[in-house]
């Protein structure tokens, strides 16, 4: 137990110093054109030196927010911000599915034609229509990615509720904190770890896993090339599927910055109390309000 306690707080102590060291000296991880700079930033954008980072980054900002509650609020209002204005504008992917999907079967049922070619500015974009049909659940994936976010903010998600309803005010706002320390935080932390080296196995070679170590990765280094994969599940189908693997690393990192944002909500209202709930929070209007709207306008 001891040692690990003292590996903890080793690596709470030198992510100050990685912090500076990064901060200092952003071309090691940041030009791409220098193969090794590819290399730390592949292997630290998922490493336990980013995790202790992160926590101490994180510690830092909750002790002075306990003191300065308006540099939390602040936070939660950036980051729920985001979540919304991110996840209002993908909502309308399905818009744009339902609409692709009704030109294809007008073009391929009426018109039999086999392929769509699009170039407005001189390049012609040619595929198949059953690159199109397929490319359909990319459409799918950006809703179900980047508006997971977003429903949540607007307490969309379906909750199983068998004893919060009739907790006390405050006794919520505990289970609410602990279900972000425990069950979301965590979570998306793997996620996007497994999800990172997942997605650059598809960009890059060599191949590069999650159990590598950062001397091995050095190693990989001089043999680093781009080499994204665009493999179809048919000779004429949708062949863009790294981009999925892009968006479950948005998925993560924006359910894992919300995950912050709701354990400081919970914490500011626990400590302000009732009045507080709510509070600053961008909810959209719902049938109910809207019908209410209507009537007073009436």
């Amino acid at each position: 137990m001891f040692e690990g306690l003292k590996w903890f707080f080793t690596n709470v102590a030198m992510a100050f110093v990685n912090i500076f060291n990064a901060l200092s000296n952003p071309s090691a991880w940041l030009d791409w054109s220098n193969k090794e700079s590819l290399v730390r930033f592949i292997y630290y954008g998922a490493s336990g030196e980013l995790f202790f980072v992160i926590l101490d980054v994180f510690i830092i900002v909750t002790i002075i927010g306990l003191f300065r509650h308006s540099i939390l609020w602040g936070i939660v209002r950036g980051l729920e911000w985001f979540a919304n204005t991110i996840g209002r504008f993908f909502a309308y992917a399905g818009l744009f599915m339902v609409l692709q999907q009704i030109i294809i079967v007008f073009l391929q049922r009426i018109f039999r034609v086999a392929d769509i070619s699009i170039g407005p500015f001189g390049y012609i974009f040619t595929k198949d229509l059953s690159w199109f049909g397929e490319e359909l659940k990319l459409y799918n994936a950006m809703i179900v990615a980047l508006c997971a976010s977003y429903t949540f903010v607007q307490g969309g998600h379906v909750r199983v509720d068998l004893f919060y309803a009739g907790m006390k005010f405050r006794s919520k706002k505990i289970v609410d904190m602990m279900g972000s320390i425990i069950y979301i935080i965590p979570s998306m932390t793997m996620i996007w770890m497994f999800g990172w080296f997942y997605l650059w196995r598809s960009l890059v070679t060599p191949k590069m896993a999650v159990t590598d170590k950062f001397e091995l990765l050095m190693r990989k280094s001089k043999l680093l090339k781009w080499n994204v994969e665009t493999i179809g599940f048919s000779p004429n189908g949708f062949d863009g599927y790294f981009l999925f693997k892009i968006l479950l690393i948005a998925f993560a990192g924006m359910m894992f910055l919300q995950g912050i944002a709701f354990f400081y909500r919970s914490l500011l209202e626990f400590i302000e109390g009732e009045a507080s709930e709510g509070k600053y929070k961008n909810n959209d209007i719902i049938e109910d309000e809207l019908a209410k709207t209507v009537a007073e306008i009436h």
